[in-house]
């Protein structure tokens, strides 16, 4: 019997999305239902979150840490978003990126934030010149690995040898488990065919992902099915936009891993994910000693707004019981 697993779990609050924006939830009773799971850390958007962004009274932070104390909570990661493209004539200049940056990282600091996620759009000259910045804050900086972007990729091998050559210990990554689709998640093959794909085109286009046939090919072919409609090429072309990464790769990365995206599309009435291997996922960061947090992401929202009220709470609650069972036992 193994020891028991020192990965701790946590919830992105953009898994209640949908609540948050019809108004049925509000900033803290998302933290609550993160605290009802059981789960410790808490992983807020500000942008999407904290009103008047990016300014927040020191009444509100006060209020953010009473709640931290009242839930039982911790603040663990800040996601962040850079404005490259904010004016339409122009890109943001080095400078204006670096303010911008070092903004986010002013008030992670003073929310009590320890990482700060940027996206895969972040110049990588960006991140250098914020280090210092990082260093004097006390908050790292984790590069999101998102779909379509995974290991070994150009743009993933030109970070990580910034990272390995400079020593530097403020700036890491963070997987998001979104590169790890072993199979196109069943609530985007059910949406695609209740939009009228054709039900025989989109099971081989699955079963093509699913087998490892190249995805480029597969659009080809559909292309050239006659009885194929709009629905169905746009299917062949979102399987060209999902990845799968043997798990494996997470062993070579431990020491640069940040905290951990545990994106998910859907958790089924028996608690698990049918399109990402999470049990392999979980052994492989446990056995290498990961030590941080993974944090529940919902991401099926969108897949089910047509046709049935989206219950995220109920998907985070089994989420997290789904990473207790892998991580307790």
């Amino acid at each position: 019997m193994r020891e028991k697993s020192k990965i701790k779990r946590g919830v992105s609050l953009y898994s209640y999305q949908e609540e948050f924006y019809t108004g049925k939830l509000n900033l803290e009773q998302c933290i609550a239902e993160v605290a009802k799971t059981g789960a410790k850390g808490i992983e807020l958007l500000p942008e999407q979150m904290l009103k008047g962004f990016p300014k927040v009274s020191e009444e509100f932070v006060d209020q953010w840490f009473g709640w931290m104390d009242q839930y039982g909570v911790e603040p663990v990661a800040y996601d962040a978003f850079l404005d490259n493209k904010l004016f339409p004539n122009r890109l943001l200049t080095l400078e204006e990126n670096v303010d911008m940056m070092v903004r986010d990282l002013k008030l992670a600091n003073k929310l009590g934030f320890k990482v700060l996620r940027t996206l895969v759009s972040t110049p990588l000259e960006v991140v250098k010149a914020s280090l210092p910045y990082a260093e004097e804050y006390g908050v790292k900086i984790a590069l999101e690995v998102h779909a379509p972007f995974t290991f070994g990729t150009p743009w993933f091998e030109e970070r990580m040898e910034y990272i390995i050559s400079s020593g530097t210990k403020w700036f890491g990554i963070m997987p998001d488990l979104g590169i790890f689709v072993k199979r196109i998640p069943p609530v985007m093959e059910q949406r695609h065919i209740r939009d009228g794909g054709t039900p025989e085109i989109i099971t081989f286009v699955s079963e093509n992902y699913e087998n490892g046939v190249d995805k480029d090919e597969t659009l080809e072919v559909v292309k050239k099915m006659k009885n194929a409609n709009k629905v169905d090429l746009a299917y062949a072309e979102l399987a060209r936009h999902l990845i799968y990464t043997d798990p494996k790769i997470l062993k070579d990365y431990i020491p640069y891993i940040m905290h951990v995206h545990g994106k998910y599309y859907d958790i089924t009435d028996d608690y698990k994910e049918p399109s990402i291997p999470y049990k392999d996922i979980i052994n492989i960061l446990d056995e290498a000693g990961y030590d941080g947090y993974i944090d529940s992401e919902y991401e099926g929202n969108r897949h089910i707004q047509d046709f049935m009220e989206v219950d995220s709470v109920k998907q985070v609650q089994r989420h997290q019981e789904l990473l207790k069972s892998l991580l307790d036992n």
